[in-house]
């Protein structure tokens, strides 16, 4: 009995025993776990303060940037984008660029393009309908939207405005659908006009940049299609306001009032002076991107930023204008050329008036120029003419220019018949209702000039030609009197020798 006892006891206590260990041993693997967490969460992206993703866009300032890698170039700045470019909107120079030719997503400054189209097919005041598809097509927590409702109406001025200063993605769906009947047939068309902008990087699956792998693009082509859509006064307007508001009315149930969050803009935390229009995007993989063009001085940049960390976008895009505007100037061509100039020795001229000034048959478009560094000099670039793929029917050949190899800009040299110097610098094309532009103008001056030589030379052959007659007329004079002398002479000697011979007889 005693001995059942001890043994109980016995077995007690290694219950006991083996209870303590397994207590300790998961109080050992709950402090280990513990212990361990931190260094785990440390090495994995943090979505919420991107501490990775900020050292990552630190680590893209060591990228090299090509254009500090061209010839007495100015050295520009290094930044943490992934890509960008500086681009001179009037030449298409480029005068910074880093991975142009990346492919990357875009995000919402795809809306640009879409922007472009439909500025360019549908007129302003044409009502566009909302529909079904396209409000629900969006993620109402997360997406950037104005609100509107499924069935109402508002026209493509307004939608434009939510597009550009909402960045509203169901209004970028139902801008498609209303062009083209839907968001794929309206990529189609994104993709051609990509094409026909020069674009040869990019190809776009949706009109709003949500993401998509098929959806891509890179700083080059972006700049592109900023050129044109930058070209554009409404859409400048349009992506340089701040605030919009689009009213009730017959067709919306309720006011919408947009906002954009382009801090570049007007009021705003990295507000630009010189600003002419701006369009942001993010997206997780596409990070932050931003098109925007400013405008100094006469000057006109276009400036892409892809795959940047916020507020990077905002003080890249700043540190890029400054450095262009800093950097650069604008030549004009017509004003500084002497190698391409038409003399004035021309006989028929384009006309100013009778005796005064003119300009020349063929002549340098006065409004082109070309962008140099300030350490660099018009006679330090060299130039090569070409009389293909000219763009005006008026123009009659192009002057391309680079320096070291860079490109810096074209200038055309243009028929300027029937135009006069007061002109504003504007012409129509041949065949155009304006008679004007069939006539040749005679400068009087040069006509006279002829004139008067033709005049001369006519004298003076006269005068020359009957200088020979009257030499050759002499000499056959001098000889029928040489001849009648000596006839004269014969008759007497024969009359002498016949009243000789008679008186013989």
């Amino acid at each position: 009995m005693i001995h059942s006892r001890i043994n109980s006891r016995h077995r007690y206590g290694s219950f006991l025993r083996r209870r303590r260990i397994a207590v300790i041993s998961a109080l050992c693997a709950v402090f280990l776990l513990f212990s361990l967490s931190p260094l785990s969460v440390s090495a994995a992206p943090s979505t919420e303060t991107g501490g990775d993703y900020a050292a990552q866009a630190e680590a893209r300032k060591e990228l090299p940037v090509q254009s500090n890698e061209w010839e007495n170039w100015p050295a520009g700045p290094a930044l943490g984008a992934e890509a960008a470019i500086l681009m001179d909107a009037d030449t298409g120079a480029i005068l910074y660029e880093k991975n142009i030719h990346e492919k990357l997503y875009p995000a919402s400054i795809t809306k640009i393009l879409t922007a472009l189209i439909v500025m360019e097919r549908c007129p302003l005041d044409e009502m566009v309908t909302y529909s079904y598809e396209a409000v629900n097509s969006i993620d109402w927590q997360t997406d950037s939207n104005i609100a509107i409702k499924a069935g109402e109406q508002i026209t493509v001025e307004q939608s434009l405005y939510g597009l550009l200063v909402g960045s509203a993605n169901e209004v970028a769906t139902a801008l498609a659908e209303h062009v083209s009947g839907s968001v794929e047939a309206f990529a189609e068309l994104m993709n051609e006009r990509a094409r026909e902008l020069g674009c040869v990087d990019s190809h776009f699956a949706n009109a709003n940049g949500i993401f998509d792998e098929n959806h891509y693009t890179s700083a080059y082509d972006m700049a592109q299609i900023a050129k044109a859509f930058f070209s554009n006064d409404l859409l400048c307007k349009i992506s340089g306001t701040a605030t919009y508001t689009i009213p009730r009315s017959a067709t919306v149930s309720q006011e919408l009032f947009i906002s954009s969050k382009n801090k570049l803009l007007p009021g705003k935390e990295y507000a630009y002076e010189y600003l002419v229009g701006s369009k942001t995007g993010y997206t997780s993989e596409a990070r932050q991107t931003l098109v925007s063009c400013a405008q100094k001085d006469g000057m006109k940049l276009i400036c892409v930023i892809l795959k940047e960390e916020s507020p990077a976008q905002f003080t890249d895009t700043v540190e890029l204008f400054n450095y262009g505007f800093s950097s650069f100037r604008m030549v004009n061509v017509a004003d500084a050329d002497d190698r391409y100039t038409v003399g004035d020795e021309l006989f028929f001229e384009s006309d100013a008036d009778l005796f005064g000034s003119f300009s020349p048959l063929l002549s340098i478009s006065p409004s082109d120029h070309i962008v140099l560094p300030n350490t660099a000099e018009y006679e330090d670039t060299v130039s090569t003419l070409s009389y293909d793929e000219l763009e005006e029917e008026d123009e009659a050949a192009e002057i391309t220019f680079t320096y070291n190899g860079i490109y810096v800009g074209s200038a055309a040299v243009k028929v300027t018949g029937g135009q006069s110097d007061g002109d504003s610098g504007s012409s129509q094309r041949p065949g155009s209702a304006d008679p004007s532009q069939h006539r040749i103008y005679i400068n009087v001056r040069h006509v006279l000039i002829g004139v008067i030589s033709v005049y001369l030379l006519l004298n003076f052959l006269i005068w020359l030609i009957t200088l020979i007659r009257n030499y050759s007329f002499s000499s056959q004079r001098k000889d029928r009197r040489r001849r009648r002398r000596h006839y004269s002479k014969e008759a007497i000697d024969y009359d002498r020798y016949a009243r000789q011979d008679s008186e013989d007889y």
